[in-house]
């Protein structure tokens, strides 16, 4: 292993956090660099600690760390003041934990629910190898943006094509972690969905509740939470070294110990009212303890009672405090001891409001429309006060200990806990002013909004410390007639900062309700739109045709015919583009209807033609390939844009050619030929472009590259795939919200595949590195990673294959190991650079890995087929490799269409010459005229000539093709097999790549 002084302090931080078990996308996140800069640093210490991979490199990170950080320390809000007793409390619900893996603690609001869960997530810590994490979901009322809250404070980010939920549950599956869930009261019903979920896919997880309800679950054990003991036998306490530092000033306190227990007579609400009061200033004499445990009872062991009560000792004294608590406060009138603590806790709530000046009243009861931490500019201009009222406000308030305080850089900030919050908001109702405080706080929240969308490096930090209280202001605000268009305004704004912050799950639903919230029909069906686009980002293409049906109806209801037209053209031509994003598939009959009815709606607007051409022409290239592969051959519609598992060819191709054919097309006369495709396909272009809508237009080029491949012009749809991307990254009037990111991915990805198939090396390099790097895909990937995987290996760089691998595999272990046949060429190529490497076990691996993603023909006779003859070549095995490509070309075309047909035939084609095939010649013939134009697979066929011919001199210039088209390691091979001189070169060329010696016959 390398000398500590050998690791960059960069390099020390990424290592730590692998050893944490963070993606390198997460970790990204935590360091604000991006993931590319991660993947670099991660490759420097494999090689600078000399460990093989990353689950030996989180080995070394543990073995570096120092005695106290061996696990990762608790994710737990620092504490703002002591905590006090309760050590059988803690030590009971610490039990707990070790035998159930859900605990709930129940208790009325001031009991000290909160506190208490903290220490004892402190306590159990060293438990949980993975890490202990806090959840606050104070500011969830939205059951369903439960998952949402435990991602960010995780730092997760959504895997597409997953909901937050099984995001959430897919980074946890393999954790051994505790997460506390505080205040689940107000979202019971969501919270108990949502552990059900993440328990059952997430076995070594566990998770501690707070309520003031249970959750009603089977696997729900509960705790209820007494009052502070107000007598009890002197026990030893903790010192105060020994309490938690991740504790949090909530709900009052109630735990831990200063030492004060003994000197309390053993009582925790006597050692918590000293504690306190000594804070402020005025130590009590021990002879004043017995009338401090009358007020504790009195309060009936309370801890935000008595907290509150303290607080006033240096100005009341205990005598003031007794009088004021000699008046019927605590209200006990009936009921079971749970009312009556309410009661008491309300008595004790009154009585320090009641204390307070009529300004200070008013801005206590103000603040509470505030769910998360708030600065005091923020509370003068929801509160309608003059900032010096409020800034001599907060701090009285602070000083009663009715509002915590926290500092940090950009500064002070305060926070009401939850059940104050709760009581501000029930005088706020009370004094009539709980309407105009709402609508002063959602103009501020309006106001944050808008500053949130100029771009600033501090973006992301600042969404996060907004988010909560712009989801509170709309929640309370869409209910609100005469809020609408603000309630509009803002989910509008809510979508588009969501999705800018990767959280697309909720940009989509926050578009859907900003269309519930239109004052006009064209504001509805411009959000759905909106929506529809989100969707298909998130691969869910049953919401995006829904909401493009949602569109359609809402503009033509308004009269919009032409707009109408458009959506539902779009419908029909989405399910031919983006199948394999389908749940349940288009009927034939249906997407003919849509067709039908959105060309009757068209009429001569131009626009409406061109999306009709467009979903006409998708519906004509799915009829001839039905025609020309008849179902069950896997032929498809699509290209097949890698970059996610909307964009897997195969399935795309499957799910084409298994549709049902309609009368008069696939297989019969008269249905439409794939040059007819093409020629419906160029028509969709034409318009498009008349038109300048560069969107519809992209839409049209992706269409008219899948008629071009099937029509067996690799070249022609490699052009058209590049204009789409140039049309794209060129455009200055692109659109880049969902529809436009969704359309650039998928290009980007059509890009890198068509490049590959026509021999392009670095353009797909390119275009992959793009794709990778794209913000968009930060959390996925091994959809992200996918197609550079494969350029990376085809052009012998087994150096950033390799490191790239890494996050691949990691990317999709987290998303919950997906089988989805769009990534296996990513797992046969990374099987084949062990292979090369001739690294067996880490073979047997990806192997395994490329079993359990893709069991389908692509990976039989198509791109398996080329990556195994690579590799049986290299290892000299020119007989296996020739059976490995035994079918004909057209027998297999089906499954080499679009990138493997020019590879699997230049490949066979040497396997036959070096295996002595008496074919050979025959098979170099037909090769050579199938891969013209391609530089890669010509320099192949050259090569295999001129080792028929065993001409030396032609088969060394083959190495210098390679070398221009960027294929390193067929340049290495050819000198290794021009043997004499070259052969020299060739293996310290392998060498270099990092790749194993060949086996030469």
């Amino acid at each position: 292993m390398g000398e500590a002084a050998d690791i960059s302090p960069r390099e020390a931080e990424v290592l730590e956090l692998v050893g944490d078990h963070l993606s390198n996308a997460e970790i990204g996140a935590r360091l604000y660099i991006s993931v590319r800069t991660v993947e670099t640093h991660v490759s420097s210490l494999l090689r600078k600690l000399d460990v093989p991979d990353r689950r030996a490199l989180a080995r070394c990170a543990t073995e570096r760390a120092r005695p106290d950080r061996q696990r990762p320390a608790p994710a737990l809000p620092r504490r703002l003041t002591s905590f006090i007793g309760r050590e059988g409390e803690r030590a009971t619900l610490t039990a707990m934990l070790k035998e159930h893996r859900q605990v709930t603690a129940v208790g009325p609001g001031g009991v000290g629910k909160t506190r208490l869960a903290l220490a004892v997530a402190a306590d159990a810590a060293d438990e949980f190898a993975d890490g202990v994490w806090f959840v606050d979901l104070v500011p969830v009322s939205d059951p369903g943006m439960i998952a949402t809250a435990v991602a960010e404070a995780l730092g997760l980010g959504e895997q597409l094509g997953h909901d937050m939920a099984e995001s959430v549950a897919a980074a946890l599956a393999d954790r051994h972690a505790l997460l506390v869930l505080d205040n689940c009261e107000q979202v019971v019903d969501g919270a108990a969905l949502f552990l059900e979920r993440l328990l059952a896919a997430c076995p070594r997880v566990a998770v501690l509740v707070t309520s003031r309800s249970r959750l009603m679950v089977p696997f729900e054990r509960v705790y209820p939470v007494p009052p502070l003991s107000l007598s009890l036998p002197l026990s030893p306490s903790l010192s105060p070294s020994s309490a938690d530092d991740g504790d949090k000033d909530s709900e009052g306190g109630d735990g831990g110990d200063t030492g004060e227990g003994s000197a309390a007579g053993g009582s925790d609400a006597v050692a918590l009212f000293i504690d306190r009061a000594t804070s402020v200033g005025r130590p009590l004499d021990p002879a004043q303890h017995d009338q401090v445990a009358e007020i504790c009872a009195r309060l009936d062991g309370m801890a935000l009672a008595i907290e509150l009560a303290a607080a006033r000792y240096a100005t009341l004294g205990l005598d003031g405090i007794t009088a004021a608590l000699a008046h019927p406060l605590r209200m006990l009138t009936g009921g079971s001891r749970a009312e009556d603590r309410h009661r008491s806790v309300r008595a004790a709530l009154d009585w320090s409001h009641d204390l307070l000046d009529p300004a200070d009243r008013a801005l206590l009861r103000r603040v509470s429309v505030f769910v998360t931490p708030f600065t005091a500019p923020a509370a003068a201009e929801v509160t309608g006060l003059d900032a010096a009222t409020v800034v001599d406000g907060l701090a009285r308030l602070a000083e009663q200990s009715l509002l915590a305080v926290t500092f940090a850089p950009d500064g002070t900030r305060y926070r009401a806990l939850e059940t104050l919050r709760q009581y501000g908001s029930d005088r706020l109702t009370e004094a009539g002013e709980l309407h105009d405080t709402q609508a002063r706080h959602l103009h501020w929240c309006l106001a944050r909004s808008s500053e949130l969308a100029a771009p600033r490096a501090d973006w992301r930090a600042r969404f996060d410390q907004t988010a909560d209280e712009l989801r509170a202001a709309l929640a309370w605000a869409e209910s609100r007639t005469e809020q609408r268009a603000d309630a509009h305004r803002l989910a509008r704004v809510m979508a588009e900062l969501a999705f800018t912050r990767h959280l697309i799950a909720e940009s989509q639903q926050r578009y859907e309700q900003a269309a519930a919230l239109a004052s006009t029909p064209a504001d509805a069906a411009s959000m759905f739109r909106h929506a529809a686009a989100v969707a298909a980002c998130r691969l869910h293409g049953d919401d995006m045709h829904r909401l493009n049906r949602a569109a359609a109806d809402v503009a033509r209801r308004a009269g919009d015919t032409a707009a109408a037209a458009r959506d539902l053209a779009a419908a029909a031509s989405n399910a031919y583009r983006f199948s394999s994003k389908f749940v349940t598939r288009l009927p034939p009959e249906e997407a003919d209807a849509l067709i039908t009815a959105a060309r009757e709606l068209a009429g001569a607007d131009p626009s409406a033609r061109a999306a009709v051409a467009l979903a006409e022409a998708g519906r004509a290239l799915t009829d001839a390939i039905g025609a020309t592969h008849p179902p069950g051959t896997g032929a498809g519609t699509g290209t097949g844009t890698g970059t996610s598992d909307a964009a897997d060819a195969s399935e795309e191709a499957t799910h084409a050619a298994s549709r049902p054919s309609r009368p008069g097309s696939p297989g019969r006369p008269g249905g439409p030929t794939v040059q007819e495709a093409i020629a419906s396909a160029e028509r969709a272009v034409e318009l498009a472009h008349l038109e300048k809508d560069p969107l519809a237009e992209s839409a049209a080029l992706d269409t008219l590259a899948g008629a071009l491949s099937w029509a067996g012009d690799a070249f022609a749809a490699a052009a058209t795939a590049r204009r789409r991307v140039e049309l794209l990254s060129s455009a200055p009037d692109v659109p880049f919200g969902p529809a436009g990111t969704h359309e650039l991915i998928e290009a980007l990805g059509e890009a890198t595949e068509a490049a590959l198939g026509v021999g392009d090396l670095p353009g797909a390099r390119q275009w992959a590195r793009r794709l990778a790097e794209h913000p968009q895909l930060a959390e996925v990937g091994h959809r992200a990673t996918g197609w550079l995987l494969v350029a990376d290996t085809l052009a012998g760089d087994a150096e950033q294959a390799l490191i790239t691998g890494l996050r691949f595999r990691d990317a999709w272990q987290r998303a919950g190991s997906p089988a989805r046949a769009v990534l296996g060429p990513p797992a046969a190529a990374m099987a084949t650079i062990h292979g090369l490497r001739d690294d067996r076990e880490a073979r047997r691996d990806w192997s395994a890995l490329l079993a359990q993603v893709d069991a389908s023909p692509w990976n039989t006779h198509g791109y398996g087929a080329v990556f195994d003859a690579i590799l049986m070549l290299h290892q000299g095995r020119p007989e296996a490799a020739l059976e490995r490509t035994a079918p004909e070309p057209g027998q297999v075309r089906q499954w080499t269409t679009w990138i493997w047909l020019h590879w699997y035939v230049a490949l066979r084609a040497e396997a036959s010459v070096l295996a002595s095939d008496p074919e050979a010649s025959a098979r170099l013939a037909q090769a050579r005229t199938s891969v013209v134009g391609n530089p890669v697979a010509t320099a192949l066929v050259e090569r295999a000539a001129a080792l028929l011919d065993a001409d030396t001199e032609r088969l060394v210039a083959t190495a210098s093709a390679f070398d221009a088209a960027g294929c390193r390691y067929q340049s290495a091979r050819t000198l290794t097999l021009a043997g004499g001189e070259h052969a020299a070169r060739g293996a310290r060329a392998l060498t270099d790549l990092g790749l194993a010696p060949m086996a030469i016959r």
